[in-house]
């Protein structure tokens, strides 16, 4: 759903990049609150798999395909302030290193894709979870129904950004219709991934998944034949099945595969908004890419002509670069909120 340059007027873009950038600065000053020592790797690592599970395009319908949005995905494994980061370092990246998502549209591609996936996901998320049994499988499938309607969320956010600011003159209902009823097929996509992703997470390290911390259960008392919390107790401590250094580079040598090796089996259909702009012709004035002449454009490596070796090799290149832009954002953050904590302060604790 990378909206090229040229769909939407210049003061709409504008208006969406003030909106993108406000809410990138709330978002760095929540994910202080968010992160630890321990969690901040893992944001990075978040960051370079959403990337890496971009380019994976599934077919969704006959010509159409669709790929990760990863904003319910982000939010449920690391909150959802650092969520809105990683999926806006992922956008940054595609945008300037692979000609993919307009640079005069970032703002726009930031406000659908980072922060209206981000929000809803999570908003349906917490819902249902205090819903839901406190489990592992309560989680599992409060991350699919997140997912799920998250990507349908983001398609009405660009039709009603298309109706103010458009540049072709298309009837709204018809670009909605077509919008909304190919991206809830894609939801479903979303849903499957993020759904597994997590519940993989989940099942080795709950503890380091920002939305399964209340999972830990808390020491129980039996008090006139019933159960109730111990009085002061702490949540019982989990069994970690791996450590965090072996998470860690599980889920990028993961990454490296899918972006390197499966990505080439991807789909090469054109995605939802791709079908949706040529056949109603939102697309009549796209305007050719910023970056169009980088190396990496098109996810290729220029002047490789094997397209499996320059495909894999663009995109280990993006992981890479991805998961370093990331992990340098998030350790900045976590040193910001330690410098926060000020002598005097920890005098008084």
């Amino acid at each position: 759903m990378h909206v090229p340059d040229g769909f939407i007027n210049a003061p709409i873009s504008a208006a969406a990049g003030v909106v993108a950038a406000g809410a990138v600065a709330v978002s760095l000053r929540g994910a202080r609150r968010e992160l630890d020592e321990r969690t901040a790797p893992l944001a990075g690592l978040v960051a370079a798999f959403i990337f890496a599970v971009q380019m994976l395009n599934f077919p969704v319908a006959a010509g159409t395909s669709g790929h990760l949005l990863g904003g319910a995905l982000a939010a449920i494994l690391v909150g959802p302030y650092t969520g809105v980061l990683c999926v806006s370092v992922v956008l940054l990246m595609q945008g300037i290193l692979f000609a993919d998502g307009g640079l005069t549209a970032l703002g726009v591609n930031i406000t659908d894709m980072a922060i209206t996936t981000t929000v809803v996901g999570y908003a349906v998320f917490r819902g249902l979870v205090k819903v839901l049994p406190r489990s592992r499988r309560s989680i599992t499938v409060a991350s699919f129904a997140a997912a799920l309607l998250s990507v349908p969320a983001a398609a009405v956010i660009f039709t009603l950004i298309y109706a103010i600011g458009g540049t072709t003159d298309i009837a709204i209902g018809k670009v909605a219709t077509a919008m909304i009823g190919v991206h809830i097929l894609i939801g479903i996509g979303e849903a499957v991934i993020t759904a597994l992703t997590v519940g993989a997470v989940v099942a080795v390290r709950p503890d380091l998944v920002y939305g399964a911390r209340g999972l830990q259960q808390r020491l129980k008392l039996r008090v006139n034949g019933e159960l109730v919390d111990a009085p002061g107790s702490a949540p019982a401590p989990v069994a970690a099945r791996t450590s965090r250094r072996r998470l860690w580079a599980t889920g990028l040598v993961t990454s490296l595969v899918l972006a390197g090796f499966v990505s080439f089996y991807a789909s090469a259909n054109p995605d939802g908004l791709e079908k949706v702009a040529h056949d109603k012709g939102i697309d009549k004035k796209a305007e050719k890419h910023a970056s169009s002449d980088s190396p990496l454009a098109g996810y290729g490596v220029k002047d490789i002509a094997n397209a499996r070796l320059s495909g894999g090799l663009a995109g280990v290149i993006g992981v890479g670069v991805t998961v370093v832009a990331g992990s340098a954002v998030f350790w900045t953050v976590r040193r910001r909120r330690s410098t926060d904590v000020s002598p005097t302060a920890v005098e008084n604790l």
